[in-house]
């Protein structure tokens, strides 16, 4: 056995430490109330931010998002400042140095159905250890499209049973991500991450109208594309885009960074090399910025 399975090993028999409700608690005597809005309905927003040195990267941009999506659902959501406590007291308290953050916070105590009650909000703050992805996988297509008119279009909510079925279906395939279109049968995004496309050098991606989530790291490669000399747009794509003009693709997100797509599984379709050029390029200038700017 490795020293970094050992590692887990030892990491998935101790009890974590979570923040919930304000305090610092082990994740085994939390108890969720039966009637938390979040567990009955979905009622909630999250934001999982990857910690690299024991430091959480973009945190700005990460809570001005869950801020973005607690103001859709019509929640309350506590400040930058009393978060940031929180989360460095959850990382310190389990010893973690590369992991991922998530924080969730739900409509609270509320009655058996859609209303919302006039309790407090639920909030919980966790990590895990994470273990750096490989630099290219495979997804495939989820049969089922992504409503971009939906009243949670474009909010980071914890309604993910869709992505979750989704996701499901793509490891049925043997791939580790699903990429979706929307009613339009645009490309969207995938249940996890945002999809760009590579074509004679120009880097596309979908517009906020498409339906998809705006990611964090998405926004900081469109930032990054123009200083280093790429072209790129947010513009529609029809989903067969990722063959008929794609020379590469990649998914970025928090957890994955940059990452290409080397084959979409259920098509027959694989990119030759990937990751291919461009990704490469922007793959090693995202390591350079979390290297050198932790908030970017």
């Amino acid at each position: 056995m490795s020293d970094s399975e050992r590692d887990s090993e030892r990491d998935s028999e101790r009890d974590p430490v979570v923040w919930w409700n304000g305090a610092l608690s082990l994740a085994s005597e939390v108890r969720i109330s039966p009637f938390d809005h979040g567990l009955l309905v979905g009622d909630g927003v999250f934001e999982t931010v990857r910690v690299y040195g024991g430091q959480p990267f973009a945190w700005r941009r990460h809570l001005d998002r869950l801020g973005h999506s607690a103001a859709g659902l019509g929640l309350g959501v506590p400040s930058h400042e009393e978060l940031r406590v929180a989360a460095d007291a959850v990382l310190q308290a389990n010893d973690l140095v590369e992991a991922r953050l998530r924080i969730t916070i739900t409509g609270g105590l509320s009655p058996l159905g859609s209303e919302r009650g006039q309790a407090p909000p639920t909030i919980i703050v966790a990590a895990s250890q994470v273990v750096p992805g490989s630099d290219a996988t495979t997804v495939a297509i989820s049969p089922w499209p992504r409503n971009e008119h939906g009243a949670t279009a474009g909010l980071k909510t914890t309604s993910y049973a869709e992505n979750v079925r989704a996701l499901a279906y793509a490891r049925e395939l043997g791939a580790t991500e699903a990429i979706l279109e929307n009613t339009q049968h645009q490309l969207c995004e995938a249940t996890g991450s945002n999809v760009f496309v590579v074509s004679e050098g120009m880097v596309h991606t979908p517009p906020a109208s498409s339906g998809c989530l705006l990611g964090v790291t998405r926004a900081l490669v469109l930032e990054l594309c123009p200083r280093l000399g790429i072209h790129v747009e947010e513009t529609p794509l029809p989903l067969h885009a990722l063959v008929d003009d794609a020379d590469e693709a990649f998914l970025t997100s928090t957890v994955r960074e940059v990452q290409g797509i080397a084959e979409i599984a259920g098509w027959g379709h694989t990119f030759r090399d990937a990751p291919g050029p461009v990704t490469r390029t922007l793959a090693a200038a995202f390591d350079d910025l979390i290297a050198s700017n932790l908030d970017p």
